[in-house]
């Protein structure tokens, strides 16, 4: 080996073994810090800091001849390891006098998160899950002196459990997480008659930090006594948007329903036609190895779950009616052999992209970086 090269490496190990150093200190840091965002109840997430950090070292960076994109995705990766390591110190616990709270489906994936999520911020938390409800006699001792409950269960069976509840007391707060709202929170008003919730996670369960993550909630009732859960939240790292129920469910017909519906059919076309995703995936162009990644996340999902989701949506049966009937139309288009209209449609699509979401080369490596690293 040219004896220059192995020179010019050593000197580069040495500068590996500093840049892992540096990286230890950063972290002890990082944890001083969650100590004391615990004793203060500072949320994880401070999007304000982190986008001053990000834009600050990229300028610096450039200055001295480093790609500014290179430093945002070390600092992004970096970041992500201090949120997990925050989260080790747990959470400040902003209702030191509540008392109890009952997960109904607490075993499942989000059920589980809530629970660990609470239990990390002090509180005491209790499951109850399908087979405990089938096999205990003295189901209503579950629910004594209970002040929140959180309904984490497929939507097929929210009925059910709604059902179930026995009376509450007025000042138990009373919450779903379903990926629809309005028929929910409807159920909820009826059976309960003190403070009512509705969460929408926009997540995957198995997020180990829910820093960045965003939840949409609905005001039921009485928001002011659980206004404090919401902050809750916050200092787990969440970003909260408000919604109400019928809004709600209008947007996640397109955002959920109908995306699910046709990533489902693509990817059942792509079984049919014994496609072999190892080629796919060689001749793909960035953009499209992006919908195959996409594509790939979507399926290792829980099936039942995601079937629930299309099929929950009352909007969607109309919507993918409306979906079927326009590729229809542009299949009739093709079959003609008019692209006039087609090009039409496309110049009219694009101005709806280009007035609403306009990406720059910049914005889509952005992206490009993100999900690689994700």
């Amino acid at each position: 080996m040219v004896k220059e090269l192995v020179v010019l490496r050593n000197k580069i190990d040495l500068l590996d073994t500093k840049l892992l150093k540096i990286l230890a200190k950063r972290l002890a840091l990082v944890k001083k810090i969650g100590i004391v965002k615990n004793i203060y109840g500072l949320p994880v997430y401070i999007p304000e800091r982190e986008k001053y950090l990000i834009e600050s070292k990229k300028k610096e960076a450039q200055k001295i001849g480093i790609s500014p994109y290179l430093i945002e995705d070390i600092l992004n990766r970096i970041i992500y390891e201090s949120y997990l390591n925050e989260k080790e110190k747990g959470f400040k616990k902003l209702n030191p006098n509540f008392k109890k709270i009952l997960i109904i489906g607490g075993k499942g994936k989000m059920g589980n998160l809530f629970r660990k999520m609470l239990i990390m911020s002090g509180y005491i938390v209790n499951i109850l899950d399908k087979r405990d409800w089938e096999n205990n006699d003295n189901i209503n001792n579950l629910f004594l002196n209970v002040e929140m409950i959180i309904i984490s269960v497929p939507i097929s069976s929210f009925n059910d459990v709604i059902s179930k509840l026995p009376i509450l007391s007025k000042n138990c707060i009373l919450i779903d997480v379903t990926s629809i709202k309005n028929m929910p929170m409807k159920k909820m008003l009826e059976k309960h008659k003190g403070p009512v919730l509705g969460l929408h996670p926009m997540f995957s369960p198995e997020n180990n930090i829910l820093a960045r993550q965003l939840i949409l909630y609905c005001n039921g009732r009485n928001p002011e006594s659980y206004h404090w859960f919401l902050k809750q939240m916050q200092i787990w790292g969440v970003k909260l948007q408000c919604i109400n129920s019928i809004e709600h469910d209008n947007y996640m017909a397109f955002i959920q329903s109908l995306r699910y519906f046709t990533t489902l059919v693509y990817g059942f076309f792509l079984l049919k036609q014994n496609i072999k995703l190892k080629k796919l995936l060689m001749f793909s162009t960035p953009i499209y190895y992006i919908d195959l990644i996409l594509l790939g996340k979507f399926f290792s999902q829980d099936s039942k779950l995601y079937t629930e989701i299309i099929m929950s949506s009352h909007n969607n049966i109309k919507n993918i009616k409306k979906y079927l009937h326009n590729i229809n139309y542009i299949f009739s288009l093709i079959k003609k052999g008019n692209k006039a209209e087609i090009i039409n449609i496309f110049n009219k699509v694009k101005i709806l992209f280009k007035n609403h979401i306009l990406y720059s080369k910049i914005e889509c490596d952005k992206i490009l970086r993100y999900i690689n690293n994700n």
